[in-house]
């Protein structure tokens, strides 16, 4: 499983906050959690997508 958000913004994408909490008590309770930091492979494709159809229009 991966997310791009911390646990304490879960909150935002679950209907409720003991949704949420119960999820991540559910998940961590056999995980390794491993936090990567740096610019998102799948965000900075996203940019280069959308400048390369903006030179294309220009």
């Amino acid at each position: 499983m991966t997310t791009n958000l911390p646990f304490s913004e879960w909150t935002t994408i679950f209907p409720n906050a003991a949704c949420a909490i119960a999820l991540i008590d559910c998940v961590i309770h056999h995980a390794s959690i491993i936090s990567i930091e740096g610019d998102s492979y799948r965000g900075r494709m996203v940019e280069e997508s959308r400048a390369e159809r903006k030179a294309k229009k220009s």
